[in-house]
């Protein structure tokens, strides 16, 4: 069952179709909501319904009481209603290429010419909601039935257009466990290196939604495979060929180990899990090096934790991904010393705001490698049994405190603390008032 949101959007959309053929004009839904309805049989939760029409842009504004201009030189509008935005946009074709994602220019026209501009034919297809019957001029039904990706018309044209286009294949690919035609397939490795011209906030949106959707892992093999990834994600497609000691990584080389990684992830992986799980080994290329007994890799995670913060920074990513991404990373080692931590280190452990996110990547490491897991069974044993209050209490003093003990501020202050705050965590201070009695014995004697 659908939730009433998505009920409510539906008849929103429903509305505007109504009112512009009302008017003498034609307008249906467009895009994926009609892949998607015709996939789910209507029963998936509704994201963005778009509109084409054959209404013009200065029609549709005044047709509807609240609407935006967001590309009218493309015939696109925005028509809010019961707040909620809908894209509407007037039939088109596009006339050549400005810039590897804009036309020259644009020529209003009908239906069958809007789907032939569409990227993929599972995409070019049209739902009249007032019939209720899809409308395919380009194949999207027969594709749907062989789960196959093809672009509409000539693959390298539609490519040409919009370079995005070649990672949105197999993004696609891989969400629906299609495969991608052979012409589609051809033209997109062809065009690979092209995908430079893309800026890196529309590769990053793209790559994001494959890793953080179904079957990333499927995702990442077509990626290499087509040339992408070289591109991209260079530093990804380094980890292809390098050797891990066979008893510890019987699954094989760096690429393979993290492709399984993302195979293992949990499903629905939010972004810092996701790049976390894809990035966490990109430091083993630059350190390896070969000992007298093994393959080793010190120090990858330090070194994978920089590299990870500049591909993000790189692909313009937000400071807050960035960051958390960049913790996973340097952190996601030292799930091996759990056990042999001190309880002060443990609780500080358990306490970092990216620990879940550590602890699933944890998971997907080890079960895509050796498949032991009795750390992660340990850590999630801590979380379910020690209240936050034990993990991370505050602190019984502070800086003031030690001010009015007669001590003055300065870098000592730091380790003050901290060492009392560390005793704490161990439970060897109960309250404030022993630890004020520390701080005297250890501190104010030296005075």
């Amino acid at each position: 069952m659908i939730s009433e949101n998505s009920k409510k959007k539906y008849d929103y959309a429903v509305s505007i179709v109504k009112i512009l053929v009302k008017n003498g004009y034609t307008a249906y839904f467009a895009g994926g909501f009609v892949r998607d309805r015709i996939l789910f049989k209507g029963q998936a939760e509704i994201g963005d319904i778009d509109i084409a029409t054959n209404a013009k842009p200065e029609t549709i504004a005044q047709l509807f009481t609240h609407t935006i201009g967001v590309g009218e030189q493309f015939g696109v509008m925005v028509v809010v209603m019961g707040s909620i935005p809908f894209e509407v946009a007037t039939f088109r074709s596009d006339i050549g290429i400005a810039d590897g994602r804009h036309p020259e220019k644009v020529v209003f026209t009908d239906a069958r010419e809007d789907a032939k501009r569409r990227d993929f034919t599972i995409n070019g297809m049209f739902f009249d909601p007032v019939e209720e019957r899809v409308i395919d001029f380009v194949g999207g039904l027969e594709d749907l039935d062989n789960r196959v990706i093809r672009a509409i018309g000539e693959p390298q044209l539609r490519f040409n257009e919009d370079y995005l286009r070649m990672l949105r294949a197999i993004r696609f690919a891989a969400r629906f466990d299609y495969s991608i035609d052979g012409a589609t397939w051809d033209a997109l490795v062809h065009d690979a290196a092209m995908i430079s011209r893309i800026s890196p906030e529309r590769i990053f949106a793209e790559v994001d939604k494959m890793v953080t959707g179904k079957n990333p892992h499927v995702a990442l093999q077509q990626l290499f495979d087509s040339g992408l990834l070289a591109v991209i994600l260079p530093e990804v497609a380094a980890l292809s060929g390098i050797e891990q000691p066979p008893e510890f990584h019987p699954e094989g080389d760096v690429f393979v180990h993290t492709k399984l990684c993302l195979e293992k992830m949990i499903e629905n992986p939010d972004s810092v899990l996701a790049w976390s799980v894809l990035l966490h080994d990109i430091g083993k290329p630059p350190t390896m090096y070969i000992a007298a007994d093994r393959v080793r890799f010190n120090n990858h995670d330090k070194v994978g934790a920089e590299m990870a913060r500049d591909v993000l920074r790189r692909l313009k990513a937000s400071n807050a991904l960035i960051d958390a991404v960049g913790a996973c990373v340097d952190n996601h080692m030292n799930f091996m010393n759990v056990t042999r931590m001190r309880l002060s280190t443990l609780k500080k452990f358990l306490s970092r705001p990216t620990l879940l996110q550590e602890l699933d990547l944890h998971f997907a490491d080890c079960m895509a490698s050796h498949g032991g897991i009795d750390n992660y069974h340990f850590v999630k044993e801590k979380l379910n049994t020690m209240e936050i209050g034990v993990i991370k209490p505050p602190p019984f003093i502070g800086g003031k405190d030690l001010i009015a003990l007669g001590l003055k501020p300065g870098p000592a202050f730091g380790e003050i603390l901290d060492t009392v705050y560390d005793l704490q965590l161990e439970e060897k201070i109960p309250d404030k008032e022993n630890a004020i009695a520390f701080v005297k014995s250890r501190w104010l004697e030296k005075h």
